[in-house]
């Protein structure tokens, strides 16, 4: 426009004729808005309302007068990086409802699950427990203050190492049960069987153990580290398998149980071929133990 003016000296009116545009156009100065105090208002509610989004955000700078828009709004937001993260769950596959039935034999089927608690400190701690459904028998109880699916995989190791590979798993949809890991672990030759979600009846066998073990020792005594609870744990263990009748077994234990019935479906294999709990309860004593969990 200003080249038309000077080189063929006419008005800017008539420049503006020309090029089919107005005045007012060609001398409009855009004002800069100064963003300053949003960016203040916005600052001083995000660091006494940290849990604010954007929406609550807006509309109360609308109730303190300000009429800007809300893209003007987002865009001094986002340059303020003060988007909250949304956490987003994972879709679940949908889960069939399996019956909850007593296995015919030994690893057949075995049931995992996580419980948790805390030391005297407060500091917390989870136990990872697996027993066997056909006599209810505990495999383990792993405590620790972190679990991970990579941790649980080692821990089933060691248990199939003396017991061998159950032909299922019944677990949760927990994220240690759901990670690649135990699925890689299991591949072809374990089925793993998820309960429905929101169901912890369909893995009524592991949820009455947990029970138990909260009533009988997690509950029962107070421990000031991890292997108290450890060493409680484990004589426990011994006696829960071995000389704790139970109702659900016709008042015998776990080991008799499995001795008594564990042949009727693999009638070759001895007493001594029906593997068990391989701890020797001599180790532990109960009755010291108590003591020094009780003082």
């Amino acid at each position: 426009m200003e080249y038309s003016q000077q080189e063929h000296a006419i008005s800017i009116r008539q420049v503006c004729k020309l090029l089919g545009t107005y005045p007012s156009v060609f001398r409009y100065k855009p004002k800069q808005k100064d963003d300053e105090p949003i960016r203040e208002q916005l600052r001083s509610m995000a660091e006494r309302h940290c849990r604010w989004g954007f929406w609550m955000m807006y509309y109360r700078l609308r109730l303190l007068n300000f009429s800007d828009n809300h893209k003007r709004v987002y865009r001094i937001y986002t340059e303020m990086k003060l988007n909250l993260r949304r956490k987003h769950k994972k879709r679940l596959p949908t889960r069939i409802k399996q019956p909850l039935l007593q296995p015919l034999h030994h690893n057949l089927t075995w049931s995992m699950d996580f419980i948790h608690d805390g030391l005297l400190h407060g500091k917390s701690f989870r136990a990872f427990n697996v027993i066997d459904d056909f006599n209810g028998e505990i495999l383990n109880i792993t405590i620790d203050t972190s679990l991970t699916s990579k941790r649980v995989v080692r821990e089933l190791n060691q248990i199939v190492e003396w017991r061998g590979k159950p032909e299922r798993l019944r677990v949760d949809n927990g994220p240690e049960f759901i990670a690649q890991a135990l699925q890689d672990w299991c591949s072809n030759e374990i089925e793993l069987v998820f309960i429905e979600k929101g169901k912890p009846q369909q893995n009524g066998y592991i949820e009455r153990f947990n029970r138990t073990y909260r009533e009988e020792v997690l509950d029962a005594f107070a421990f000031d580290n991890l292997n108290q609870a450890r060493l409680l744990t484990q004589a426990w263990m011994w006696i829960y398998n071995n000389e704790r009748p139970h109702s659900s077994l016709g008042y015998i234990t776990p080991m008799q149980f499995l001795l008594k019935y564990g042949k009727l479906h693999h009638p070759q294999k001895t007493n001594a071929e029906l593997t068990t709990f391989q701890q020797n309860g001599d180790d532990y004593n109960w009755d010291s133990l108590i003591l020094d969990a009780t003082k």
